[in-house]
C-alpha cells in the first residue's frame, strides 16, 4: 500500500503512527494510507518554519519571486501530471482538475509581483526636519488548512502570496487527497525554495488544533465549512491570530424572463453539476423569475439526463464521481429529504451505474423542481449534483430571497436589461456577483471571499486583500537633529 506521509524541511518523513485511507472514488478502490500528524509532529514543522523564517525573511522581494517564476514554468511543463494526479484521488475530471490548476497559477502569476505590492509610502517634513514612512514586513510562520475540493488551487490561494511576502508556511491539505500538496512541495524544493520555508502535515483535528493554537504561528487561512470555519476563526483568534476562514455556500443564479434561455441553461448546466457540485462557487439555486420557469426546468431536464458520467481519468467527461462514499451518502439523503418534504424531483440521479467502475461513488444530476425557502434542500449546502428550481414572481422576491439567505458567498443574474443588472450587484447581500456569468471567480489580482456567514475574519484571500493579510505594517517617525532639543514632557505634535 502506498504510504502517503509529510514534507517537513525539505523532505519527506516517515509514516506516522496514526493512518487514514485514501482512495479512488472513480473505482471506489483505497489507494493508499496517509499519515495523520501527531501534534508533536506538527509542531516540529512549526519550529522548522520559525528558524527558516529568520533567513527566508531577508531574501530580497525579488528574489523571493525568481523561485515562483520557476516553479510557474514548470509548473506548466508539468500540468498534466498533477491534473492526473488529482483526478485519481478527488475524481473530478481531467479536463476540470487543469482549470483548476490554471486558476491556481494565476495566483502564483500574481505573487510574482509582489515586490512591486511591498512598497510603503514615505511622507517628507511631516515636521521640522522629520520624515515619517511606513514599511510591509512579514507576519512569520502561517498556516493553510485547505478543503478536499480544489487541492492545489485552494492551497495556491494562499501560501504563494504568503511566502513572496517573506513568511514561511505550514499547510494541512484535506487528508481526502493528500497527494497534490506532496508533489506541489517537491516541485518548489527543486525551484530553489529552501528548506522549511514550505512544509505539509497531513492530519485531522489533532494537527488543526495545534495550527490554530501554537504561539508561534502568527495568521490561518482556511477553506470548508461554515461549522469549521467558524470553530477556526473563534479558536484561532481566541489565540491572538490573525484569521481569514471561508466557510459554505447556497450560491443563486437568477434567471430573469428577458435572459439569453439557451445561454442561462448552458450556465446553469457548468455551474451546478461541474465537479459533481462539489464547488463552494457551485450554483445550487436557480431562480425563475416570472414565465420562464417552464421552459427553464424542461431544458434543464434535458440536458441533466444527457450529462457524460464516468471515471475522471478519460477525457471529455462531464462529470465524475462524488469523493467519498460517506459523502454520496450524505447528498442522497438530501435528495430523499428534498421528495419528502414536497419538491418534484424531475431528474433522479441517485441510482447511476458507470460501466467498469461499478464500485465507485457515483451519482448522477438531479433536478428538483417547486422548490420552496423553507425546505432543507434550499437551505443548506448539499456539496452535490443536485440543483434547485425556485420559482418567483419577480425581481424584487428574487432578490430578497438571496438577501435573506445565511450565506452570502457567489450570486449571478442572466438577463439582456443593463438596468436591472446594475440594481442587482448593488442590492444583493454577496460577497462575488456575476451578470450573465455563472461563477463569478474573481481573477488573482483581485479578492475572493463571501459575505455573511460565508467568510469569518476581515480579510479575503489572494490580490491586494491576501498582502495585507500576510504583512504588518510599519510607521516609522524620523529625525536627526544637529544639537541637543531638549527634553518635551508633552504630546509630540509636528511643527
Amino acid at each position: 500500500m502506498k504510504q502517503i506521509t509529510h514534507f517537513i524541511n525539505g523532505q519527506v518523513t516517515a509514516p506516522s503512527e496514526r493512518q487514514a485511507p485514501v482512495f479512488n472514488p472513480a473505482l471506489g478502490e483505497q489507494t493508499a494510507e496517509v499519515s495523520l500528524a501527531s501534534a508533536s509532529q506538527v509542531e516540529e514543522a512549526i519550529s522548522v518554519a520559525k528558524t527558516a523564517f529568520e533567513s527566508w525573511s531577508k531574501v530580497t522581494p525579488l528574489n523571493r519571486a525568481r523561485i515562483l517564476f520557476k516553479f510557474k514554468m514548470l509548473l506548466d511543463e508539468r500540468i498534466d501530471e498533477l491534473a492526473e494526479l488529482i483526478s485519481s484521488e478527488h475524481g473530478k475530471v481531467f479536463e476540470d482538475a487543469k482549470g483548476e490548476i490554471i486558476r491556481g497559477v494565476e495566483v502564483v502569476e500574481f505573487a510574482c509581483g509582489i515586490p512591486q505590492m511591498l512598497k510603503g509610502e514615505i511622507t517628507e517634513q511631516v515636521g521640522s526636519d522629520v520624515d515619517a514612512y511606513s514599511v510591509n514586513q512579514p507576519l512569520g510562520v502561517v498556516a493553510g488548512i485547505s478543503p478536499f475540493n480544489f487541492p492545489a488551487m485552494v492551497p495556491m490561494w494562499m501560501w504563494p502570496v504568503a511566502i513572496a511576502c517573506g513568511n514561511t508556511f505550514v499547510l494541512k491539505p484535506s487528508e481526502k487527497d493528500p497527494s497534490a500538496s506532496l508533489l506541489i512541495a517537491e516541485w518548489l524544493k527543486e525551484c530553489g525554495l529552501p528548506d522549511g520555508v514550505f512544509n505539509v502535515v497531513n492530519g485531522d483535528k489533532e494537527a488543526v488544533d495545534v495550527l490554530l493554537t501554537h504561539p508561534d504561528i502568527q495568521a490561518v487561512s482556511f477553506v470548508g465549512s461554515t461549522p469549521i470555519a467558524e470553530y477556526i476563526y473563534s479558536t484561532a483568534s481566541k489565540h491572538c491570530k490573525r484569521v481569514q476562514a471561508l466557510g459554505g455556500a447556497k450560491n443563486h443564479m437568477v434567471v430573469m424572463p428577458d435572459a439569453d434561455i439557451d445561454s442561462a441553461v448552458n450556465a446553469l448546466m457548468g455551474a451546478a453539476y461541474g465537479s459533481a457540485g462539489e464547488r463552494c462557487m457551485a450554483i445550487s439555486v436557480a431562480v425563475a423569475v416570472g414565465d420562464i420557469a417552464d421552459e427553464l426546468v424542461e431544458k434543464l431536464a434535458a440536458k441533466t439526463r444527457e450529462l457524460k458520467i464516468g471515471n475522471g481519468a478519460n477525457r471529455g467527461l462531464d462529470m465524475g464521481p462524488l469523493v467519498t462514499k460517506e459523502h454520496l451518502a450524505k447528498v442522497k439523503g438530501y435528495v430523499d429529504t428534498g421528495v419528502s418534504e414536497g419538491a418534484t424531483l424531475v431528474v433522479d440521479g441517485r441510482d447511476l451505474s458507470v460501466d467498469g467502475c461499478e464500485n465507485g461513488f457515483f451519482m448522477g444530476g438531479c433536478l428538483f423542481d417547486n422548490v420552496t425557502t423553507g425546505m432543507t434542500i434550499y437551505q443548506e449546502e448539499i456539496f452535490g449534483p443536485v440543483l434547485c428550481v425556485v420559482r418567483v414572481p419577480d425581481y424584487a422576491t428574487a432578490a430578497q430571497m438571496i438577501n435573506d439567505h445565511e450565506y452570502g458567498n457567489g450570486t449571478s443574474i442572466f438577463t439582456r436589461s443593463g438596468a436591472v443588472a446594475r440594481k442587482f450587484t448593488h442590492d444583493i447581500q454577496v460577497g462575488m456577483v456575476g451578470v450573465n456569468v455563472p461563477i463569478p471567480v474573481p481573477m488573482a489580482f483581485h479578492a475572493f471571499g463571501g459575505w455573511k456567514r460565508s467568510l469569518f475574519g476581515s480579510n479575503h484571500v489572494h490580490g491586494p486583500e491576501g498582502v495585507r493579510f500576510y504583512t504588518k505594517r510599519k510607521a516609522v517617525t524620523v529625525r536627526w537633529p544637529e544639537g541637543d532639543i531638549g527634553a518635551e514632557f508633552v504630546m509630540p505634535t509636528m511643527k
